[in-house]
């Protein structure tokens, strides 16, 4: 898996805009999780809150807030800079998001599995 395992068309990344959705296995429980393009290159992180673990987009792949600077969580209002995934307000002040080592080569978005974040299987 060197190679990393390919999520999406570069193409379906619009800055600040949307994100792609896909699954994982986070410590061995299935779990989602999603990329989106901010400031020009893909972030990705586990699609669970820092507060308490629930996912946190408002509708399937939308997290920013209305201003498109700011990360989400929809259940409780925790805020995240979509940069390192740090909360800068609410209920988890000062935790992070579980982020994922994601790259843009040759027109695709990849991810690069962890020892904690590995593929979903039938992904």
């Amino acid at each position: 898996m060197s190679a990393g395992v390919e999520l999406c068309a570069a193409t379906a990344l619009e800055e600040r805009g949307s994100a792609v959705g896909f699954d994982v296995l986070l410590w061995g429980e299935t779990a989602r999780a999603f990329v989106l393009r901010f400031d020009g290159r893909p972030v990705a992180y586990v699609n669970r809150c820092a507060h308490v673990p629930a996912e946190m987009d408002w509708q399937p792949g939308e997290f920013l807030d209305d201003s498109r600077e700011w990360i989400v969580c929809s259940i409780h209002g925790a805020v995240y800079d979509p940069r390192d995934g740090q909360c800068v307000g609410g209920p988890c002040m000062g935790q992070r998001l579980i982020p994922l080592q994601v790259e843009e080569r040759d027109g695709k978005v990849y991810w690069y599995p962890s020892e904690d974040v590995r593929p979903a299987f039938g992904d």
